[in-house]
C-alpha cells in the first residue's frame, strides 16, 4: 500500500487532478481566519501540498506527517517554497508519531475509490482522538456514499471477454496435450474462478458521463468525521430504493462518494461550504466510479424501482481492500413481493 504512494508519478497524478485541488484549495483560503496562527496537522500528506496551503493561510506551525519516502520530496517542496520555520515533515506511520503539542486543525485528502477503500480513515480517526483540541476542525468534515443503477456496455463486453478467455484455455489445454503430453485440465475450475473474479466480480474503475445514469442516486452512508468511529463504518450492510428514471436497461450500480468542508461547530466554515463531489457527469477525478456489472443487463420502465441491500466489507486478506455485496430486485411499484433478489459480490482493488 504504502510503496505506491512514494513514487512521484503517483503524485503527479492526485496533483493534476483540478476539481481534488481546487476544493482543498478553496476550502482552506476561504477560512483563511480559522487557520491564522494555529497548530495544523496533515494526514497523509504526500507532495506536502496541504501543508504548504495551511502555511501560507497563516497556520503558525504545520505538521505534515507521511510514511513513504515522498516526505522527502515534501521536505524539498516545503524548503524551495520558504515555509521551512512552520512545516515540519514527519516521515512515519500516523499511529506512530507523537507531537509535542495538540492541534486546533486536522486537514487530509484520506478518500479511496468509493471513499473508504485504503482504510486510510482509519488514520485520521486516531489522530482526531489522539491530537485535536476539543471543538477542533477537520477538513473534510463529512462524507456520503451513493450507488445508482447505470446502464452502458461494459458489462456485455467484459463478459464476452471472459468467454473469449475460456475458450483460449480450451485450446490451450489441447494444444499442450497434443505437443508436449500433459493434460492440464485439472486446472480448469482455478483458471476459470480467477477470469470470473477478474472480469466479471471485480469492480471497474470508469468515468461515467450523466447520461449512463438510469436511476436516482441512494445515499448509503453518511460519515460525520468530528464524532466517527471506525467500527462505525468497517462494515456497512443498508437497504437501498433508487427510482427508475427513463426506459432503459440496468447493467450495473455505479458507486461515488462526496466530501464536504464545514469545519467545526466552535469554528464554522464560510458558507457555501466547499463539496468535492465526485458523482458521474460532474468532471473527471481520479477516484472516478465504481462499477459493480452483472450479467445479463436487466430492461427497465420509467417508474420502476431497484431496491435492496449493499454491503461494504474490508476484505480478510488486505484490510485496505473493499468487498460490495449488493442484494438487488427490480419491480414496479404496487407488484407484490415480486422476483427473488439477485446478489452480486465484487472486489474493489
Amino acid at each position: 500500500y504504502f510503496c505506491t504512494y512514494e513514487y512521484l508519478y503517483h503524485q503527479k497524478q492526485m496533483l493534476e487532478d483540478q476539481r481534488r485541488m481546487v476544493s482543498y484549495y478553496n476550502a482552506i483560503m476561504q477560512n483563511k481566519h480559522h487557520f491564522h496562527d494555529k497548530v495544523v496537522l496533515d494526514v497523509g500528506a504526500g507532495s506536502g501540498i496541504l501543508s504548504i496551503w495551511a502555511a501560507q493561510a497563516g497556520a503558525k506551525k504545520v505538521y505534515g506527517v507521511e510514511a513513504t519516502k515522498v516526505a522527502q520530496h515534501a521536505r524539498k517542496l516545503v524548503e524551495a517554497n520558504g515555509l521551512t520555520d512552520i512545516i515540519e515533515i514527519i516521515q512515519s506511520e500516523m499511529e506512530k508519531v507523537e507531537l509535542p503539542v495538540k492541534v486546533d486543525i486536522i486537514v487530509s485528502e484520506w478518500m479511496g475509490y468509493f471513499l473508504l477503500r485504503e482504510s486510510m480513515l482509519d488514520s485520521v480517526i486516531w489522530a482526531r482522538d489522539k491530537f485535536l483540541k476539543p471543538g477542533g476542525a477537520l477538513y473534510p468534515s463529512h462524507a456520503r456514499m451513493y450507488i445508482a443503477p447505470m446502464y452502458n456496455d461494459d458489462a456485455v463486453k467484459k463478459n464476452a471477454q471472459y468467454q473469449e478467455t475460456i475458450r483460449e484455455w480450451t485450446g490451450f489445454l489441447a494444444e499442450t496435450a497434443t505437443n508436449y503430453g500433459v493434460d492440464m485440465s485439472c486446472l480448469t475450475p482455478t483458471f476459470c474462478h480467477e477470469q470470473w473474479q477478474f472480469f466479471v466480480q471485480s469492480a471497474q474503475w470508469m468515468d461515467l458521463p450523466s447520461q449512463d445514469m438510469v436511476g436516482k442516486p441512494c445515499a448509503i452512508k453518511d460519515i460525520d468525521l468530528n464524532v466517527a468511529t471506525v467500527d462505525d463504518y468497517r462494515t456497512i450492510s443498508v437497504p437501498f430504493s433508487c427510482p427508475i428514471n427513463l426506459d432503459s436497461q440496468v447493467s450495473g450500480f455505479a458507486g461515488w462518494f462526496s466530501t464536504t468542508f464545514e469545519g467545526s461547530q466552535s469554528a464554522p466554515a464560510k458558507q457555501p461550504h466547499v463539496v468535492l463531489n465526485t458523482a458521474p457527469g460532474t468532471g473527471y477525478t481520479h477516484w472516478g466510479q465504481q462499477v459493480f456489472n452483472f450479467y445479463p443487463t436487466i430492461y427497465v420502465m420509467r417508474g420502476d424501482v431497484a431496491s435492496g441491500t449493499v454491503e461494504v466489507t474490508r476484505r480478510k486478506d488486505n484490510q485496505r481492500l473493499l468487498n460490495v455485496k449488493i442484494s438487488y430486485v427490480i419491480r414496479r411499484p404496487g407488484d407484490g413481493d415480486g422476483p427473488t433478489p439477485e446478489v452480486g459480490v465484487w472486489q474493489i482493488q
